[in-house]
């Protein structure tokens, strides 16, 4: 059960904040999964995980994370933010549900170190499908709901997420927009009006609509800012970047799991009737 106040805060800010969602011990699993691959450069793959820049000095991501390791599977029905990912989503007790209301159609790891950032991006305006935000008839109809969870503390001057409460209702475009957002000469939040950062410690999650205008401050200390992110929606969605799972990943996840990492399995093609041949008219006489 998501409690009111969770629901509320969602609806009113487009995001909520977790905290402890993950335990010590499921952070450390996490950040020693990191630590055992080789760091990547963009492009370079490392079993089924990819290393990958959006290209705005932001730093560096490790896409299809889930094939990391077992706690990163962990993370993909974790009990601390679920049930509210399938209430933001939506799709329980509609056709969507019987395929699994969710999907996954991107999840990496994200490391940012000194001078990195991620400038301003969504927003309720202008309006796009995939990340809409829609409550009608009694039913949140998210197209996605991101889930980022601190694998290290993150408080002033480590590149904190931020956003601006209630953006994603916005029938406007920040005016500030066109000299805040994501481009590849790399942008940051921090001076924009209305953006407050997010301070998370590890284990902490963020829980927000992709419509919401978000990014980050730039990273002033020394270290590196480590999160993981999920991207939920519903259950007929595709992948973003076109990955998909690997058949070993499929094959050790759990029944639940599965079906939020490939909620359509494809149908087998064995025709029983011969089919005719390329140009010949069928039974209907249209080629």
């Amino acid at each position: 059960m998501v409690p009111d106040l969770d629901v509320y805060l969602f609806d009113l800010r487009g995001y909520i904040h977790l905290r402890g969602a993950l335990s010590p011990e499921e952070v450390a699993a996490c950040n020693d999964c990191l630590d055992a691959i080789p760091r990547l450069e963009p492009g370079q793959w490392y079993g089924h995980v990819q290393g990958h820049t959006y290209g705005t000095l932001d730093g560096l991501n490790y896409q299809q994370i889930y094939e990391a390791g077992e706690p990163f599977e962990r993370l993909i029905d974790h009990p601390s933010w679920i049930e509210h990912v399938k209430l933001f989503v939506g799709g329980e007790g509609t056709f969507d549900y019987h395929h699994g209301p969710l999907f996954i159609d991107e999840c990496f790891a994200g490391f940012r170190g000194p001078g990195e950032a991620i400038g301003l991006h969504s927003g309720g305006h202008p309006p796009i499908h995939r990340n809409q935000f829609r409550y009608h008839g009694g039913r949140f109809m998210c197209g996605q709901v991101n889930v980022l969870v601190a694998l290290t503390d993150i408080g002033s001057g480590d590149g904190c997420t931020m956003v601006i409460p209630g953006s994603h209702k916005s029938n406007f475009q920040h005016p500030d927009y066109h000299r805040q957002h994501m481009r590849p000469g790399g942008a940051t939040v921090e001076g924009t009006e209305g953006a407050v950062e997010v301070h998370i410690a590890a284990g902490d999650a963020l829980v927000f609509v992709d419509g919401i205008s978000h990014g980050s401050a730039r990273r002033t200390r020394p270290g590196e800012r480590r999160v993981c992110v999920y991207r939920y929606g519903p259950s007929w969605g595709n992948f973003r970047l076109g990955y998909a799972p690997s058949p070993e990943l499929l094959a050790r996840l759990t029944p639940e799991r599965r079906r939020i990492v490939q909620p359509l399995e494809l149908l087998p093609r064995e025709p029983q009737v011969k089919a005719p041949a390329a140009g010949v008219p069928g039974p209907g006489g249209a080629p």
